[in-house]
């Protein structure tokens, strides 16, 4: 898994890539603040090397809670900025500071 970000100097946005490497997972998406926790709107493409990929415009200067989905499987991300505890889940959510 890996994040990737690219800063926007003409507007207020960074784009953010998100990869997974998924082994045989047949889907995978990405969930958190930035899209209402909504696995359609963080669909991320299968790769022909099995992968998973998606690019996302996000704010600057905020900062995000993800996790990844796949297969109906939550993960964190081991790159993230930061890990924060989360009550409604029992376990931590990935950090990504824009």
């Amino acid at each position: 898994m890996s994040i990737k970000k690219q800063f926007v100097k003409t507007k207020p946005v960074c784009k953010v890539t998100f990869v997974v490497a998924s082994g045989d997972a047949k889907k995978a998406s990405v969930v958190g603040d930035f899209n209402n926790w909504d696995a359609s709107a963080g669909a991320l493409t299968k790769l022909k090397n099995g992968n998973f990929k998606g690019v996302f415009d996000l704010n600057k200067d905020a900062t995000y809670q993800f996790k990844y989905l796949v297969d109906d499987t939550y993960l964190n991300e081991e790159e993230a900025d930061n890990f924060i505890w989360n009550d409604f889940a029992g376990s931590e959510n990935s950090v990504l500071v824009v």
